[in-house]
């Protein structure tokens, strides 16, 4: 799908709290002369005895409530998702202040019992989610993506599907996928990622160095290399960013810093203090409201939420009533944070899986939040009959081997119920069988009034006998996207040859522009062939053909202007017969300006450079856009295909730009088609199947598949413009 540039290829989705510990920071003697200081922030030493620290039990509940107002759609908390890095901050701070307070009473940190400690605190509950989550993607989220939530699901029982996610965010057509059920276990895989590592550097540290500020050190090392290496991210690679336990260490280990100064925070003035819990509870305010989707993150916009998570726990430590503590200690905050890991777990697959269930599709609109308050009551239900019993079951909790044994047997049971499960997808509800589109096409003396025909038929249940199947036209790619010929954002250089059609051939046709060229290869590959010439492919996703700068990632798409300018050089050394140029309307200009006035001009200048000796050009216009991801919403709707159609009057995102490449491409004397009309039908609808094929693949590109069927067609038009030897001047 042609997505805007400027749109950032990460769902800030399911991004989770995080599961509390086993045991709380303890209640230090009261300071000052307040005996039984019941202000909700009964202080915590990491080495002391055993209370409750009632301002952290509220602090989860701000954050996971930030997370589920967020992901409901809630208005003007947008930024909910930084609830995942202040929890990220509240696991490091207690998980060390455990390991710290073991160390002190023991002289040893036992790392099998710390391992089944998280076993059974985390994956009772995970684990009838994963199960729970696995039949209501199967039941209600249809079969096209079942085979991905499956796998999603043995990512998230062995928790590693954050680098699932980072991996599939690379990906320019997924931008557009509906997100996973199982994207909210991202978070606690990172976690866990962590706690395998940090045990053992912390023991390390301890047998190395007496002095806790020596204890400091590796891990202040930890947090600037991943710290330095989430603001490289960010910038390079977001949905790694985003998803990257690496990039995302440095929030774990600042809580961590702040138990190792712990045992002193009690010495913090109490007004100090007090200012300091509240600034850091506003800064939590302030991103969750500020921030939203646009928002550059996590990069350095990350130091917001963790900085403000990390004062509220420090000033919480000596503030007594005048902290924040005396709201996050109330009552209803603490039993909400209580219960907020296993609320954490349930609200997402809710979200998704209860309209779609409702038959509200799209139109969710309140039954997300709904859905997602429902949720507290599963997360009660789970806390005291599967969370409680298994955590504190005797038979577990002294013996850290059963423990273990446990947590992996429930990890390979969600696994294999994942497993299984894929092995009997869902089935695709489907009508009668319909006229062959390629066949009818190619075997047609004029295939355009053939076309013409299929297209004014209306198509309203999904053909029994669709082709390419959904799942191909889905999640099959063209040779230019297996062989690395469509650059990703962040290529500059093209390092494969590219060279299709007749390799051998004299006469030279070029591809130049973004994915909205690289959708016509299919049949210009066949056509190249046919005729004999060679054919080029340059593409590089979202970037255009224009001379000018488009938004991406808040800064410029600096990568599309360099590759492009060598992209130009390139194909002026080929001195092809033709360059066939297209582009996505859709962007957005960086920098101030008028669009189609930059566009206009831009594009100008890229004909002029191209239109020299023998060389023309050809511009394929923008295709009419889809209301949403086609295939999905052809799944979602198999039996009232006419609600997923368009009308072509709404079809195209930016006129402006369009009008601009007409008046360019006029003023440069260049040939321009309009594929319009080869997409939508005379009346003005624009389909999402034509006689037994889809015609869109996501949301903006055409299907492989219908554009193999217009073959014919495109070959009239290329041979009536060019001829078969690529010779003829039109308009010349």
């Amino acid at each position: 799908m042609s997505k805007e540039i400027f749109t950032v290829p990460v769902r800030r989705l399911a991004y989770p709290p995080r599961a509390t510990s086993d045991d709380m920071p303890s209640v230090p003697k009261p300071r000052d002369g307040a005996p039984g200081d019941r202000s909700g922030t009964r202080s915590a030493a990491a080495t002391g005895g055993g209370g409750l620290r009632l301002d952290i039990q509220g602090l989860r509940a701000v954050a996971v409530s930030l997370v589920v107002l967020s992901h409901s759609g809630v208005p003007y908390v947008a930024g909910g998702y930084v609830g995942v890095d202040v929890f990220f901050v509240i696991s490091g701070f207690l998980i060390t202040s455990l390991m710290l307070r073991e160390w002190s009473r023991e002289g040893r940190i036992a790392l099998g019992r710390f391992y089944a400690r998280r076993a059974l605190r985390l994956l009772p509950a995970s684990t009838l989610v994963v199960l729970a989550t696995l039949a209501g993607s199967w039941l209600f989220l249809g079969p096209l993506r079942f085979a991905d939530y499956a796998k999603d699901a043995v990512a998230s029982a062995w928790y590693v599907v954050n680098f699932r996610l980072a991996e599939a965010g690379t990906d320019y057509f997924n931008t557009d996928v509906p997100p996973s059920p199982f994207q909210h276990f991202w978070s606690l895989a990172v976690e866990e990622q962590f706690y395998l590592i940090w045990p053992i550097v912390l023991i390390v540290a301890l047998k190395l160095f007496r002095r806790r500020v020596l204890l400091a050190l590796p891990l202040l090392a930890l947090a600037a290399a991943s710290f330095a290496l989430n603001l490289h991210l960010t910038e390079s690679s977001p949905s790694w960013a985003y998803f990257g336990s690496q990039g995302r260490i440095w929030e774990l280990a600042v809580g961590a810093l702040l138990a190792l100064a712990a045992h002193r925070l009690h010495t913090i003035p109490r007004l100090a203090a007090a200012a300091l819990s509240w600034a850091g509870l506003a800064a939590i305010g302030y991103a969750a409201v500020a921030f939203d989707e646009s928002t550059r993150f996590p990069g350095h916009n990350a130091l917001v939420p963790v900085l403000g998570a990390a004062a509220v726990l420090a000033g919480g430590a000596a503030a007594g009533r005048y902290g924040a503590g005396a709201v996050l200690s109330l009552r209803p905050a603490v039993w909400i944070g209580g219960i907020s890991y296993a609320w954490y777990l349930w609200h997402w697959p809710l979200i998704l899986i209860v309209p779609a269930a409702a038959g509200f599709g799209e139109h969710d609109g309140p039954l997300r939040l709904i859905a997602a308050l429902g949720g507290i009551g599963l997360a009660w239900l789970t806390l005291h009959l599967v969370e409680n019993p298994m955590r504190f079951h005797r038979a577990f909790k002294a013996h850290a081997r059963r423990g273990l044994s446990l947590g992996l047997g429930l990890s390979a049971v969600a696994a294999a119920a994942a497993v299984f499960a894929a092995q009997f997808p869902p089935v695709l509800d489907s009508g009668v069988a319909r006229q062959n589109t390629k066949e009818a096409i190619a075997a047609a003396s004029d295939p355009r009034a053939a076309l013409t025909e299929l297209l004014q038929q209306r198509v309203e249940k999904l053909p029994s006998n669709l082709e390419p199947s959904m799942r191909d036209t889905a999640y099959k790619r063209s040779a230019v996207y297996t062989d690395d010929c469509a650059l990703t954002m962040s290529d500059e250089v093209q390092t494969q040859p590219c060279l299709y059609g007749d390799t051998t051939a004299d006469r030279a046709v070029v591809l130049f522009g973004d994915s909205h060229v690289a959708q016509w290869f299919p049949a210009l590959d066949s056509i190249a062939r046919e005729h004999h010439w060679r054919l080029y492919s340059f593409t590089k996703n979202a970037c255009k053909v224009a001379q000018i700068t488009i938004e991406y990632n808040g800064g410029p798409y600096s990568t599309c202007d360099d590759w492009r300018a060598v992209t130009l050089d390139k194909i002026l050394k080929l001195e092809p017969e033709l360059v066939i140029t297209s582009s996505s309307n859709s962007a957005k200009l960086y920098g101030d300006g008028d669009m189609g006035e930059a566009w206009e001009k831009g594009q100008a200048e890229t004909y002029r450079m191209l239109q020299q000796g023998r060389t023309q050009v050809l511009t394929l216009l923008d295709t009419p856009w889809p209301k949403n991801n086609a295939v999905d919403c052809a799944v979602a709707h198999p039996d009232s295909l006419s609600s997923c159609a368009r009308h072509r009057s709404d079809a195209d995102p930016k006129p402006e730009v369009t009008e601009a490449i007409r008046a360019a491409a006029a003023a440069e004397n260049v040939t321009t088609i309009d594929p319009y009309e080869w997409v939508c039908a005379p009346s003005g609808t624009c389909p999402v199947v034509v006689g037994n094929t889809m015609v869109y693949r996501d949301y903006g590109h055409l299907a492989d598949g219908f554009v193999e069927a217009l073959t014919p067609v495109v070959e009239h038009e290329l041979l009536r413009h060019f001829g078969a030897d690529l010779s003829r001047r039109p308009g010349r």
